[in-house]
């Protein structure tokens, strides 16, 4: 096979500047390169195992039940997963670092086309596994303890049986993802890497022009608002014909699969049900006065305003301590607040640092945000962050490393039962960052920084839960108006208006060139209705940490088992140690209790504080 030859993602010395030694990735412990001979050998091995394992076991599996052999199909798709999963892993993540690169893009597209193609080999596993009788899969996880381990993994696909089609129609949904949704997402993703924002003569992309929007001098902010505004509105309506084509094949894949809601497919997949989702959406909006409206009122008059202007929400107070952490303050600032917790958690994080396995510096092409990405279980998590110094980007690397501890102690589980539905997902990441910020409060050496401390983890909650909750109010009502039509800029303007001006109240002025700001958010696009799955984890989070505060005896052994448990537990099972039910109503009301228990200490420790 022939591939790209740019240069092989490798061990390079890590960006030194004012922030210190900044670590960056080396995906040699995936591939060595791109046409390394291991990279090109295991993809043709994929490919050829993909179709060895149609052939093996295609209108077998019923047969193989009964007689207990069962478990000859699971281990063999179990290990083609994790062989495709580290190719797929290796061609993301080399496009990650530079997604401006053609020839990164390239690759990346040529590893999607074969590896779709070769999956088109595995479809008719799962539907066939659900076509064979529930007295005989029962039969056969009772009669093999180790087909048994796999219990979990059944009865997720015997939740997906009423949605699934008949296997030529599977073929051709599957085929025609690459040149669906597929295309689509990667359109998206490079025009936002290329786009260029002005911002006073200064060219600058989207991360560093976010990043201007928390600036401590309100001409930066505003410059950086319009200037974002300006770009997004250029690019409108190809931003507005890429949301309508993913919703409107949204919209044909649901109806095929006969969801009945919009949000169905989503809540299948993170294994919730939708009266929770809708539990928790209501309890959020209904905190809306309580949260939001009351924490931006307050900020309003710290500015000594009536209202804040769009561009000042996420400003750092007046007073605020904007001291800059150098990479080893960071590392050593997350790595103590885990500790103090407890060692396990430290053992487990510290393998991150040193070994190629986060990429933090801003360079030019690199994919925005941070996240953390599993990989496969046979290898490891790498974590991405575009790292400044800030007290946000300290949070941030408590975060994605929380996310890659609890990818590690999944990893047992295997290539099926590791990855974590999104509801519990982020418990891992927010309970770290909770950790970090509750560490950095104790230390707070002023009561300048405790305040600046606490308003900033107030700000990042509600941009945690209230905005995305609005966030998914607003895709409920985008895919709600998508099938009665396709929709125009000005409406979808519109919804994201209505939904913003409920969400964050009376004390919030949504400026003109706020109304396009919806084009920007990768989730809509990537991943529709995961927003509510930050929600979910944040008030998961706060709820679990009102229990350790409780001090109560064994909570870090119980919460290292939830978080080795992956995807082998449904969300009742992993809460129910702990005294927590996500269908009980005080569950989520525990949870909004903390935020609202921080702006409290907030206005009582406010006064000397402001403008």
């Amino acid at each position: 096979m022939s591939t790209c030859c740019n240069a092989p993602e490798a061990a390079g010395p890590a960006t030194k500047n004012s922030l210190g030694q900044l670590p960056e990735w080396d995906l040699s412990d995936l591939y060595p390169g791109i046409d390394s001979p291991r990279f090109v050998s295991d993809m043709e091995k994929a490919q050829k195992d993909a179709v060895a394992f149609e052939e093996s076991f295609k209108g077998k599996l019923a047969d193989m039940a009964k007689k207990g052999r069962l478990i000859e199909a699971i281990r063999a798709y179990e290990a083609l997963s994790d062989l495709t999963g580290r190719i797929g892993s290796f061609a993301y993540l080399n496009y990650a670092k530079n997604t401006a690169d053609p020839d990164r893009a390239k690759f990346l597209g040529d590893c999607q086309e074969k590896l779709t193609d070769l999956s088109s080999h595995l479809i008719f596993f799962s539907l066939e596994l659900n076509q064979v009788d529930d007295a005989v899969i029962e039969a056969a996880l009772e009669g093999d303890a180790e087909l048994g381990r796999y219990r979990p993994w059944f009865d997720e696909l015997r939740k997906a049986r009423p949605y699934q089609l008949e296997e030529r129609v599977e073929e051709l949904f599957h085929d025609k993802s690459v040149t669906a949704r597929g295309a689509w997402n990667r359109l998206f993703d490079e025009t936002m890497a290329a786009l260029e924002f002005d911002v006073k003569g200064k060219k600058l992309g989207l991360e560093a022009t976010l990043t201007l929007m928390t600036d401590k001098s309100e001409k930066k902010r505003k410059r950086a608002f319009k200037s974002l505004s300006t770009t997004l509105q250029q690019n409108a309506r190809l931003f507005t014909h890429i949301t309508n084509v993913l919703a409107k094949d949204k919209e044909i894949s649901d109806r095929w699969r006969g969801f009945q809601d919009i949000a169905d497919s989503r809540h299948l997949a993170n294994s919730v049900e939708r009266e929770v989702v809708d539990a928790l959406e209501a309890a959020v909006r209904a905190a809306y006065p309580r949260l939001s409206h009351r924490y931006y009122a307050m900020k309003a008059k710290w500015f000594g305003k009536k209202k804040l202007n769009a561009w000042d929400r996420n400003a750092p107070l007046p007073d605020n301590d904007d001291r800059v952490y150098d990479w080893q303050s960071a590392r050593d600032i997350v790595l103590a607040a885990y500790g103090r917790f407890s060692p396990t958690l430290v053992e487990v994080a510290e393998p991150f640092f040193g070994s190629g396995w986060i990429d933090a510096p801003v360079t030019p092409g690199k994919s925005p945000g941070a996240f953390a990405h599993p990989t496969t279980p046979s290898a490891h998590p790498y974590l991405m962050l575009n790292y400044l110094g800030k007290t946000r980007d300290v949070m941030t690397l408590a975060h994605e490393l929380g996310h890659g501890v609890h990818q590690r102690l999944a990893a047992a589980q295997g290539p099926l039962m590791a990855p974590t539905p999104l509801t519990v997902a982020e418990t891992a990441s927010v309970f770290g960052e909770m950790l970090t910020f509750r560490s950095l409060l104790e230390q707070a050496d002023s009561p300048q920084q405790r305040f600046s401390l606490l308003s900033s983890k107030v700000e990042d909650m509600l941009n945690t839960v209230v905005r995305q909750i609005s966030f998914y109010t607003f895709e409920r009502k985008l895919h709600t108006g998508r099938r009665k039509g396709e929709l125009r800029t000005e409406e979808l303007n519109e919804m994201w208006l209505e939904t913003s001006a409920e969400s964050l109240g009376p004390a919030i002025r949504l400026n003109p060139g706020y109304e396009i700001f919806w084009s920007y958010i990768p989730h809509f696009i990537h991943s529709p209705f995961y927003v509510y799955a930050y929600a979910f984890g944040d008030c998961l989070v706060n709820s679990l940490y009102a229990r350790y505060q409780q001090s109560e005896e064994g909570f870090a052994e119980k919460y290292f088992d939830l978080l080795r448990a992956g995807g082998s537990k449904h969300h009742s099972e992993l809460l129910a140690p702990f005294g927590l039910d996500a269908r009980d109503p005080e569950f989520w009301s525990l949870g909004l209790s903390m935020i609202e228990g921080l702006i409290d200490e907030l206005e009582q420790t406010q006064p000397d504080q402001g403008a």
